[in-house]
């Protein structure tokens, strides 16, 4: 098992300074079939200056689905296709993959601007640059618009949760590999305590973040995997505890795991609500994308600067996507889809947050799906809440 090197200790620049994963890219040999990585002129107005690359298996269906994929640092496009895995489980399982380039231009060290307002606003910058290319792979590529998702590494890590949170109406899920909650860092200054020793918020106050992203959004949540390793000098391994509270604030689920196990090279898995949250733990790991090269089903990747031979964390994401064709997306945790029979329930504000049925900020509850504000988070204030779907709540019946 290889280990990371240190982060680099000078880059040029002020954002430059915030480096996640950083890896030399390498010359890669074009694949042996057709089908190729392809750079995409035009895809839209393209606020954030992105360059787009696509690729296509070989007899993909009409209505497949697609992955976005997200480089670190001084990554590009062709070098986190090529060393990831992705590109075997596309052949395999026929989906498209839409691998987003950040240039130096944007950023001295091609790192996506994760800490920047102006990219990590829904419509704006880098973030509706990336979601231009979804539109882009959905009209001329006939993608399903319902089996889109995201994955990155570090700084692609921490844009992969961007898109999460700002678009939620895009992607069904997502994967989070060495990265940051949203919203944890606004600025180059701040984003290196995000970095390390990591910043502590409460799940609701990570949740509130989120929510905010697409204020007054009540549709179904992504689901979200979360990776990092025990040995991640980088970025600190408390981000991966602080992304887990955020995501299972947001999908309305218990911090509590409601299954644990063990899997090959040290990595621990927990799973959170019905599968709506996943964290990976991999010992002894350092920072980087977890491969495990070899031929078989569950192997994949390269070995090399910031991509880790640990385990394959590809194949596990494919298939927490639901694109290995025997393992069926999940149904989302959180939705607004109203239930035949709604449940009403009278209780304190408090009770109803230890019942999991609103959350509390600031000193105030919530109605849990709706957000609905219930007054003060305590013993004495009583509302009625009336569940209208999964993890949703509505005040009144």
């Amino acid at each position: 098992m290889r280990r990371s090197p240190s982060i680099l200790t000078r880059l040029a620049g002020a954002a430059a300074g915030v480096v996640l994963a950083a890896a030399t890219v390498l010359a890669v040999a074009p694949p042996a079939q057709a089908a190729t990585l392809t750079q995409v002129a035009s895809f839209g107005s393209n606020p954030g200056n992105l360059a787009m690359y696509a690729y296509r298996p070989d007899g993909l269906p009409a209505n497949a689905p697609a992955v976005v994929l997200l480089h670190g640092c001084t990554q590009n496009a062709s070098g986190y296709f090529a060393n990831s895995g992705w590109q075997k489980y596309a052949d395999l399982w026929k989906f498209a993959l839409i691998v987003p380039q950040q240039p130096a231009a944007n950023n001295s060290s091609s790192c996506f601007n994760w800490f920047e307002t102006g990219d990590t606003a829904r419509g704006q910058g880098e973030a509706l640059s990336i979601k231009q290319m979804v539109d882009h792979a959905k009209t001329n590529y006939g993608i399903d618009a319902s089996r889109v998702y995201v994955s990155g590494l570090s700084a692609g890590g921490a844009m992969s949760a961007v898109m999460l949170a700002t678009y939620p109406d895009v992607f069904a899920a997502g994967s989070v590999i060495a990265g940051i909650p949203y919203r944890c860092a606004t600025s180059t200054t701040t984003a290196y305590s995000c970095m390390s020793p990591g910043v502590d918020k409460t799940p609701a106050q990570w949740g509130d973040l989120v929510r905010g992203a697409y204020s007054g959004y009540a549709g179904p949540r992504p689901r979200v995997a979360i990776w990092h390793g025990t040995s991640d000098y980088t970025v600190a391994v408390a981000n991966a505890t602080e992304s887990r509270d955020q995501w299972t604030n947001v999908l309305g689920v218990s911090q509590t795991p409601t299954s644990t196990a063990s899997l090959p090279a040290g990595t621990s898995l927990e799973v959170y609500g019905n599968d709506a949250v996943r964290v990976y733990r991999v010992s002894g790991m350092g920072h980087g994308t977890p491969v495990d090269p070899g031929s078989a089903t569950d192997q994949c990747g390269t070995a090399t600067a910031y991509f880790l031979d640990t385990i394959c964390s590809t194949y596990r994401d494919a298939l927490f996507f639901g694109l290995g064709g025997s393992s069926p997306s999940p149904t989302p945790t959180a939705t607004a889809s109203p239930s035949p029979s709604p449940t009403c329930v009278t209780a304190s504000n408090y009770a109803h947050v230890a019942a999991g049925r609103a959350y509390q900020s600031g000193g105030y509850a919530y109605a849990l799906g709706s957000n609905q504000k219930m007054g003060l988070y305590n013993t004495y204030y009583t509302t009625t809440l009336k569940q209208t779907g999964p993890n949703y709540w509505v005040i009144g019946c």
